[in-house]
């Protein structure tokens, strides 16, 4: 059984904190996965400045409600479904996540937890597990599953290199740069056909 293991953020939406970013203003809000490998340290990064300007869970979520997929984003989804079990593997938040499952057609998604104050202040963070998409491809893996993986950043390249294809999507020519075995692709087209061709490997 094979199951396609894919990155949301930069994948399949825009990335949030850099919407987030862009709506308050705030560009050191912009930094993500693609710029710092380590991903407590980012998070930790960002939560001190949410408390520096006062900012919690409700301000991220009202620019969330706004952030629609990325254009081909719902319809490459579909057609991959229409094929094979499709599992999303972010380390966004259950608080987060919500509106973009919705506007995605509610895929399957494993993610992680905010923990946040009764007045909205995000305290910090729970991951599923200490290496939430290498750990959840090798869960699969080992209940008897072909996974094949693709993302965009340095924190879905674990996944993607344990697996049995791994694709790079819309990533950045550094990452491409240090990476030049992975096939990279921009166009949900092309990686279908990239992903149908594992399928039948």
């Amino acid at each position: 059984m094979n199951i396609v293991c894919l990155d949301l953020e930069g994948v399949l939406v825009p990335e949030i904190w850099i919407a987030f970013a862009e709506e308050s203003g705030i560009p050191a809000l912009s930094r993500t996965t693609r710029d710092e490998p380590d991903y407590d340290k980012l998070m930790a990064y960002r939560l001190g400045i949410l408390r520096e300007h006062g900012l919690g869970l409700t301000e991220i979520q009202q620019v969330i409600a706004g952030i629609e997929p990325l254009p081909g984003a719902h319809e490459f989804l579909n057609d991959l479904r229409k094929r094979t079990q499709v599992v999303i593997i972010s380390d966004t938040f259950t608080q987060f996540a919500r509106p973009l499952m919705e506007k995605l057609g509610w895929p399957t998604l494993f993610c992680n937890e905010l923990e946040v104050n009764a007045d909205g202040t995000v305290t910090g963070w729970r991951m599923r597990t200490p290496n939430s998409k290498l750990d959840t491809v090798c869960a699969l893996q080992s209940a008897g599953c072909q996974t094949i993986a693709a993302g965009d950043s340095h924190n879905d390249l674990a996944m993607i290199r344990a697996s049995k294809a791994g694709f790079l999507f819309r990533s950045t020519e550094a990452i491409k740069a240090e990476n030049p075995d992975l096939p990279a692709f921009d166009r949900y087209d092309d990686l279908l056909t990239a992903i149908e061709a594992a399928l039948e490997a």
